[in-house]
């Protein structure tokens, strides 16, 4: 299993925060093994919505049907499946001070051989932790140091 988690703030207000990040379409602006993440489903997001991520990491493409299966003011959670990973995205969004504290955590569980590669992986996702975090506030607005 690889698990990582980064909390960080935003100068959007948490409704506008939620509205982008639910939207996974937006993740191959902010995340940086995205390279395209398509919607599946017609209308308006919410839970039930999908879709098609195509992710690079470590060299190899993977490919990943993801749904949308929590959707509150508060709380987004996305489910990504594929037959060697099911990757789980947690982000809670608050009010803070300056706009919006945001907690990403992201976990990725691999099935059957690649869960050999559970090690490397947890060394690529904590650094791709911290780059999803550079995105993220790239696209909602980084607070002044």
């Amino acid at each position: 299993m690889v698990h990582v988690v980064r909390t960080f703030t935003v100068t959007a207000d948490p409704r506008r925060a939620v509205d982008y990040l639910a939207d996974f379409t937006h993740a191959q602006d902010w995340d940086p093994g995205t390279q395209s993440c398509v919607r599946v489903d017609p209308g308006p997001v919410q839970v039930g919505a999908t879709w098609h991520n195509t992710s690079k990491i470590l060299g190899s493409t993977t490919e990943l049907e993801y749904r949308l299966t929590h959707l509150d003011a508060e709380r987004i959670e996305l489910v990504g499946e594929n037959k060697t990973a099911t990757a789980t995205d947690v982000i809670t969004v608050r009010p803070a001070a300056e706009g919006s504290e945001i907690t990403y955590d992201a976990t990725v569980v691999l099935h059957g051989v690649a869960k050999l590669g559970s090690p490397l992986m947890q060394l690529e996702f904590e650094k791709l932790g911290n780059q999803t975090v550079d995105g993220i506030q790239r696209e909602l607005g980084a607070p002044r140091a």
